[in-house]
């Protein structure tokens, strides 16, 4: 099993694990994201160690090389110097040196190859993990309105029988009895209380304090000046001394 499919299986198992105790979305989600960080970080050593050992075949393929080109060189130096026997000799170091540096290389390339795929797997599960924290508040706020939505719907099949607005509306029927018979008593008492005659001059006696607020209203908002208010109320006394007289004349008149 690769590196991938290891840190795919253990997603799976987190994932079912924390379904299947229902915990807190949000709590879920959390914990998702920072297992996921944890695996990457352990991918990203291990794909570290991945690369290091590709650079490793690759300078030994280079180094064996290297053996090659220097034995070949000294195979031609024994022939330039009429030495057969030593130019063979340097030239199976050279073959064997060749040799390993093609096999090698040809591991370096199969394993380049390898940890190419690995990291381009580890840039995916990267932006996977934040593509995976940009939803996560959308998902939580998901569950959260789901949750409310169903504290809604079990509060209202609890209210199925409607028993708690039935007494609610009786409630409020009782109340509004109430109040008609506070506002029927207080009719009663004020039908029943008092003179109807001195109520009426008691409604005049009311009426002439208003008035008299009034003047004092209008001087001391500067409408009327203060002797103004005065000539008034003289005035009002003054008719009704004539008012008096007129009366007494007309009654000690000739004749009456």
């Amino acid at each position: 099993m690769g590196l991938f499919d290891r840190i795919s299986a253990l997603f799976r198992s987190n994932i079912n694990d924390l379904i299947s105790r229902a915990e807190n979305p949000e709590k879920m989600l959390n914990q998702l994201i920072l297992d996921m960080k944890t695996q990457l970080a352990k991918a990203k050593q291990e794909a570290a160690s991945a690369i290091a050992d590709e650079k490793r075949l690759q300078a030994e393929a280079e180094g064996l090389k290297k053996q090659a080109e220097d034995w070949e060189r000294r195979a031609m130096l024994a022939v330039q110097e009429g030495n057969d026997d030593l130019a063979s000799q340097a030239l199976m170091r050279y073959n064997e040196s060749l040799q390993g540096a093609q096999q090698l290389h040809e591991t370096w390339l199969r394993h380049k190859t390898e940890t190419e795929n690995l990291k381009a797997s580890l840039r995916q599960l990267h932006d996977k993990i934040e593509e995976a924290k940009r939803k996560k508040n959308i998902l939580v706020a998901r569950a959260k309105r789901a949750e409310a939505q169903q504290r809604i719907q079990e509060t209202m099949a609890g209210m199925g029988d409607k028993s708690a607005f039935e007494s609610f509306d009786r409630m409020a029927e009782k109340i509004e009895d109430i109040e008609r018979k506070a506002l029927a008593a207080a009719e009663l008492q004020q039908e029943f209380a008092g003179d109807d005659l001195i109520n009426q001059f008691k409604a005049l006696e009311y009426k002439g304090s208003t008035e008299q607020q009034l003047l004092e209203l209008k001087v001391k908002m500067g409408v009327l000046s203060p002797g103004s208010s005065e000539e008034a109320k003289q005035l009002g006394t003054g008719d009704d001394d004539v008012e008096d007289a007129e009366l007494v004349d007309d009654s000690e008149a000739p004749g009456s």
